[in-house]
């Protein structure tokens, strides 16, 4: 939305009014073909859209917004001013065509450099090549309207182009602009929103975050909000350093600041650093002892490192703040689980399932737990349930497997196996535990085959090496039962071993000096 513009320009700024003085001189006196480039952030190109043409009545000005990326301007721009007398013509977006090409850290938040210039980006290889083509085509002043890292692609990769400047400006953001955009992104956009976002939109909107949170007129409490904004674009993005040096930029503005704690707490989760996690939640806790996410968050760094109770405790405390938490009932739900308890664990995704009845993991995680009780008709119902609403989770498929393997129905179990396989053809479990059912039917040579495909994917799973040795021994095949007992061996020397002294599967080959040899 744009601000009222009737005032734009009374009390701006002295260096924003020098700026926009000089940009208006140049626009001015200059004729026919000339290439201006204006860096300014997209809400100060939408102001001065709007008041050039009440500054310059005399010229006949045209606005080409671009918004997606491009590879050809040459084509739009004939396109657009076809039977059009345009002296300028003003160009917005054309950063569109740039993000997929921006790689750099996004952790380090300065204002130096911009862009890792690795590449040449189509758009801008198109522009050196055709800029003899704009100027005898186009008697026209070009305006392009570019944010900051634009400028730096058109000097490093566009330098032929670029070469043909009349003039390069920058229009800093009035304060009232500033206020207003950041507030617009402070507004706008949660996590989950930014988990759908394609790369190149994550790129764009770190990039407006960036430029307002260096904006001279950007208020300081403002500048650590947006701080922690981008932190989470880049969380999303499964940027966890530079999330986490997004963090702490806004935590040495606002000590205080609990959610940027606990998203701190949230990267070093996912980067392994549990410790330092437990840490930044603590932070976070001490600030804001009701924040029931921050709990939660702890008892999953808590219970990464194996520490069961400790999680179970600070699960509790979440709920005591907020009982009808799913996330924590489930979460509690799996400490119960690692620690032997399944009956309270079940009792616990039952509770999460009370507040939220299509929580798909909690019925996937109720299904292992009734496995574990060893109660498999139970657990296909519960498994039935996440499939319900989550069709492609291969993992209940392969669970569901197992435990119509247990009641002896094995056909349904290889249906199911090939309903994982389906969704994820590199489960080596799926296979293997395909391998296993098919061997309970006899159909042997097809066992073999599955134990072949898990062992494709995982070189180094010990099971389907045993089992394919079992089988070679049966069929009376030394060579490959004692090369396939060497394999696993290999992998795991003291359990194969002694399963193997009193396998009867390997009677037939027992006296054999290889075999001996193999279990000593």
């Amino acid at each position: 939305m744009n601000p009222n513009l009737s005032d734009w320009d009374d009390d701006l700024p002295p260096e924003l009014e020098e700026a926009y003085q000089d940009l208006l001189r140049a626009l001015r006196r200059k004729s026919g073909f000339g290439l201006f480039f204006v860096q300014c952030t997209p809400g100060e190109a939408d102001n001065f859209i709007v008041k050039l043409p009440q500054e310059m009545p005399q010229k006949k000005i045209a606005v080409l917004r671009l918004v997606e990326a491009i590879d050809n301007l040459y084509q739009p721009v004939t396109e657009f001013i076809k039977d059009k007398q345009i002296d300028i013509l003003l160009i917005k977006g054309l950063e569109y065509s740039l993000y997929k090409y921006e790689k750099r850290n996004f952790g380090e938040i300065t204002e130096g450099e911009f862009s890792n210039l690795t590449n040449v980006p189509h758009i801008l290889n198109h522009l050196n090549q055709q800029r003899e083509r704009f100027r005898d085509d186009f008697p026209v002043s070009f305006v392009f309207l570019l944010r900051s890292f634009s400028i730096n692609y058109f000097i490093h990769r566009a330098p032929d182009f670029f070469d043909w400047r009349s003039g390069v400006f920058e229009l800093p953001t009035a304060p009232e602009l500033v206020e207003q955009e950041s507030n617009r992104l402070l507004l706008e956009g949660d996590y989950e929103e930014y988990l759908q976002l394609s790369s190149e939109e994550k790129i764009g909107k770190i990039l407006e975050i960036q430029e307002l949170i260096t904006e001279t007129y950007q208020k300081v409490i403002r500048r650590s909000n947006l701080l922690f904004k981008m932190g989470n674009l880049l969380f999303a993005g499964n940027e966890y350093e530079g999330a986490i040096t997004s963090y702490e930029q806004a935590l040495k503005i606002q000590p205080e600041y609990h959610y940027a704690w606990n998203g701190k707490g949230n990267a070093l989760v996912n980067l392994g650093r549990n410790a330092e996690a437990i840490a930044s939640y603590d932070k976070a806790l001490k600030f804001k002892p009701d924040f029931h996410l921050a709990w939660n968050n702890r008892g999953i760094a808590l219970y990464d490192l194996g520490r069961f109770e400790e999680a179970i405790a600070s699960y509790d405390q979440a709920l005591k703040i907020k009982p009808d938490f799913h996330l924590a009932w489930n979460n509690r739900g799996n400490a119960l689980d690692e620690l032997g308890r399944p009956e309270e664990a079940i009792t616990s995704y039952d509770q999460a399932l009370k507040f939220k009845l299509d929580y798909h993991q909690a019925w996937y995680n109720r299904g292992i737990a009734l496995d574990n009780l060893g109660r498999p008709e139970k657990a296909i119902a519960s498994y039935d349930q996440a499939l319900k609403i989550k069709p492609d989770d291969h993992q209940a498929w392969n669970n569901r497997g197992y435990a119509l393997d247990d009641l002896g129905r094995t056909e349904e179990a290889i249906a199911s196996y090939d309903q994982a396989l389906k969704f994820k053809p590199d489960l080596h479990q799926a296979w293997y535990n395909r391998g296993i059912a098919l061997d309970d039917l006899g159909r042997t040579e097809e066992a073999i085959a599955s134990y072949d495909q898990a062992l494709k994917f995982k070189p180094d799973y010990s099971s389907p090496f045993y089992n394919k040795a079992c089988y070679y021994a049966l069929q009376g095949n030394i060579e490959q039962a004692l090369e396939n007992l060497q394999q696993t061996i290999n992998l795991n020397p003291d359990k194969y071993r002694e399963m193997a002294k009193s396998d009867s599967d390997f009677d037939s080959i027992r006296e054999d000096e290889r075999f001996q040899a193999l279990i000593q």
